[in-house]
C-alpha cells in the first residue's frame, strides 16, 4: 500500500495537467540558489504529511547537476528524522527557473521557481500543474507580512492558496 502511495505521488509530480500560463523567474543563478532553504508554507502531500522542520539543501556537483537533500522531522516525535537525497538540473538554460528534480529513477518532477528576491532569501516554488507549492526562506522564521505577500504571489500565479499549510520550523 505504501509503495502505491509513493508511486502515485511521484506520478502526480510529473504533472498530468499543466498551466502554460505559469511564469518562472527570468534569471536564476544556481550557485546563489545553492545552500539551505526552509519550508515556511506548502501544499499538503503524502510525502511530507507528518513532517515539521522541513528543509532542502542544494549543493552543486562537479558535473553541474545539483544534489538535493530534503530533511524533515516527525510532528509526533521530534527526534525522528526523515531524509531523502535526489538530483536536480536545469534542462534548458534559456528557462533557468524551470528545474527538474529526481528522487526515484526514472521519474522527475517539475520544480519551477516563480518568485525569487534579489538577495536569494525568499522563494516561491511550484509545479506547472498547480499541484505543488512551497514558500521558502533562508531563515526558519518569516514575518507575517512577508508570508502574506508571498501567498499573494502564489495566488496571482493561479495557485489555490487556501490549500497552503504553514510549516512549523521550531
Amino acid at each position: 500500500m505504501k509503495k502505491t502511495t509513493v508511486i502515485l505521488s511521484i506520478l502526480g509530480m510529473l504533472g498530468c495537467k499543466t498551466s502554460s500560463a505559469l511564469k518562472t523567474v527570468p534569471a536564476l543563478d544556481i550557485n546563489k540558489y545553492a545552500g539551505t532553504w526552509y519550508e515556511i508554507g506548502r501544499f499538503p502531500h503524502s510525502f511530507e504529511k507528518s513532517l515539521n522542520r522541513v528543509s532542502a539543501t542544494y549543493e552543486i556537483k562537479d558535473n553541474g547537476k545539483i544534489k538535493v537533500l530534503n530533511v524533515g522531522y516527525s510532528k509526533t516525535d521530534s527526534t525522528k528524522k526523515k531524509e531523502i537525497t535526489g538530483t536536480a538540473w536545469v534542462p534548458n538554460s534559456q528557462e533557468p527557473g524551470k528545474i527538474k528534480v529526481q528522487f526515484f529513477w526514472p521519474f522527475a518532477g517539475d520544480y519551477w521557481v516563480i518568485h525569487l528576491d534579489e538577495a536569494y532569501t525568499e522563494a516561491v516554488v511550484g509545479s506547472p500543474g498547480l499541484d505543488y507549492l512551497w514558500i521558502l526562506s533562508r531563515n526558519t522564521e518569516m514575518a507575517e507580512a512577508d508570508y502574506q505577500r508571498l501567498l499573494q504571489v502564489a495566488a496571482d500565479a493561479g495557485f489555490d492558496t487556501k490549500r497552503v499549510e504553514r510549516v512549523k520550523q521550531k
